[in-house]
């Protein structure tokens, strides 16, 4: 039976780790298994750039018990072997997207499953939310079919105000 000491720590990483899940919009759970310490580096360091993602390596055991205190049901069943979660409170996509684009290069390296709004979701929803871009990209891809409209109403109304100088001289 491990110490007071020790129980009291992992009460508090639970509470700490439950804490920040409650507040995540978004988590995605990996096997991390096979990565090297050269490509975990990297990997972080894509994560920590992205600004609102955080990535750990976390014991089962402790995650189960911070989920469940999380509100977050129904991941057992994943948390087996080497497990990491990344999470954020900010952006949907840029943790699904950096985890999937990393699972897709690795052999070992692979998605478990992830939570979106404190609701359980599988692997295949986890690839699907990294497909969709960015917040930015999105609004980016608004404005161009928004300008690409105002545009194309402008060359109409040009056009027709050529062909009316055209008949009028015509004329």
């Amino acid at each position: 039976m491990p110490s007071e000491k020790i129980l009291e720590q992992k009460k508090q990483a639970v509470a700490e780790l439950s804490a920040k899940l409650k507040e995540s919009c978004v988590g995605v759970v990996v096997d991390y298994k096979g990565i090297s310490v050269a490509d975990d580096t990297k990997l972080r360091k894509e994560i920590r750039e992205s600004g609102a993602t955080t990535y750990a390596v976390v014991k089962n055991t402790l995650l189960s018990r911070a989920l469940k205190d999380a509100g977050i049901e129904g991941m057992d069943d994943v948390l087996e072997g080497t497990t990491a979660i990344a999470y954020s409170n900010e952006d949907y996509t840029a943790g699904a997207r950096i985890l999937n684009n990393y699972a897709e290069k690795s052999k070992t390296f692979n998605i478990k499953a992830g939570f979106i709004d404190g609701k359980v979701v599988s692997k295949e929803e986890v690839e699907k939310l990294a497909k969709i871009p960015s917040k930015e990209g999105l609004i980016a891809q608004i404005l161009y079919g928004l300008n690409a409209n105002i545009a194309g109403l402008a060359r109409a109304i040009q056009a027709v105000a050529d062909k009316k100088s055209e008949e009028g001289e015509v004329a």
